[in-house]
């Protein structure tokens, strides 16, 4: 698609995305700025099933990974562009200690716990509200998740926002809050390519950290934070992510040849969302910076994904897409050193998330 970049109007409009097992109809939202680029999400699952944004000579492309109905998202989907939630990432066996109770959660990824369990926030239908507020297409998402889902304890009322500003920034927004204590880590797992096909070997990475958590067979963390300084995590400057891939490093094998590890980010501004990750695609121009309020930052290169899943033609093959998952540690309910997850009654759950997407000519 070869479109130039001009002033539109910024909208959000609805249409069918398919009907689910259940009966119940879903629907995708288009949120689109003055400047032409789109936003695609539907409310099963809050995923965001496309992001088209232009190149350094005017070219549009979908720059996430995703489907075009609904059905591969409920069936066979890697968690592509979804809301994750209860809690985004691994527990341990599912299980944890709370206020002196032992609670045993789903257990969906061999033996421990992932991205909310057998059905996550990525599996339901939230409630949507769509309307542009002050120029910015906005769509808000609702979802009540009673005490016992997935083994949680407590009810949780979870709300999650998007909103496409005009200097093409999609800001993510998470709120919760419970009758219960009870752990709450969200997060939103786009796989990114900026160059809209192929792999992201050739993309550079740039992360605001200087620690990661190493991981043991199952991917769970040791509990330890490691520097990166001269080893393949270093991403403390921009550089190629193919320049560490494949690796003998013995934690990228056991991430099934890639990385699957968090990293801890440096906090600089107390709450406000600060800058993370930068990648940059040089041959498009492209480049995504992120902002955030968490304390790490989950950066997974795909490792996974074996050219099963495809849309249009297009088959996502390992290293197809990256994800930055902006979260709390994975775990952290077993392990007491990283910041807690724990949600008190009467508390708020608060973060925020901020792709800025742009273009460096050169």
């Amino acid at each position: 698609m070869n479109l130039q970049r001009e002033r539109i109007k910024p909208s959000i409009t609805s249409e069918p995305f398919g009907v689910l097992p259940n009966g119940r109809e879903a629907r995708l939202f288009t949120l689109r700025n003055c400047n032409g680029m789109s936003v695609k999400i539907s409310n099963f699952g809050g995923v965001i099933t496309s992001i088209v944004c232009p190149d350094k000579d005017g070219n549009f492309s979908d720059v996430v990974l995703g489907f075009d109905t609904v059905e591969p998202y409920v069936k066979d989907s890697p968690y592509f562009g979804a809301v994750i939630g209860r809690y985004c990432n691994r527990i341990a066996a599912g299980r944890f200690e709370l206020n002196g109770e032992q609670w045993q959660l789903a257990c969906n990824d061999g033996p421990n716990h992932l991205h909310g369990g057998l059905r996550g926030f990525d599996k339901v239908l939230w409630q949507a509200n769509a309307e542009v507020i002050v120029g910015a297409p906005t769509l808000e998402l609702g979802y009540y998740s009673a005490d016992g889902d997935q083994g949680y304890p407590g009810n949780l009322e979870v709300k999650v926002s998007y909103q496409l500003r005009e200097d093409d920034q999609l800001v993510t927004r998470f709120t919760a809050v419970t009758d219960r204590a009870t752990p709450v880590n969200l997060s939103q797992h786009s796989y990114f390519n900026l160059s809209g096909q192929g792999d992201v070997l050739d993309h550079e990475l740039r992360l605001w950290s200087n620690r990661y958590a190493p991981v043991d067979e199952n991917l769970i963390p040791t509990g330890d934070l490691v520097s990166v300084d001269k080893s393949v995590f270093d991403y403390r400057q921009l550089r190629k992510i193919g320049d560490s891939l494949p690796s003998n490093n013995p934690q990228i094998q056991l991430a099934n040849g890639g990385y699957d590890h968090a990293f801890e980010l440096i906090k600089k501004h107390g709450d406000k969302p600060q800058r993370a990750a930068k990648v940059l695609h040089k041959k498009s121009g492209r480049y995504l910076e992120l902002f955030t309020t968490e304390p790490s930052l989950q950066f997974y290169t795909g490792n996974f994904l074996d050219g099963s899943l495809q849309r249009r033609g297009r088959y996502f093959k390992k290293h197809a897409g990256l994800c930055l998952e902006p979260q709390h540690f994975p775990d952290s309910p077993n392990q007491p050193q990283f910041p807690s997850t724990i949600l008190q009654a009467g508390e708020s759950y608060r973060s925020v998330l901020k792709y800025k997407f742009g273009i460096e000519a050169g």
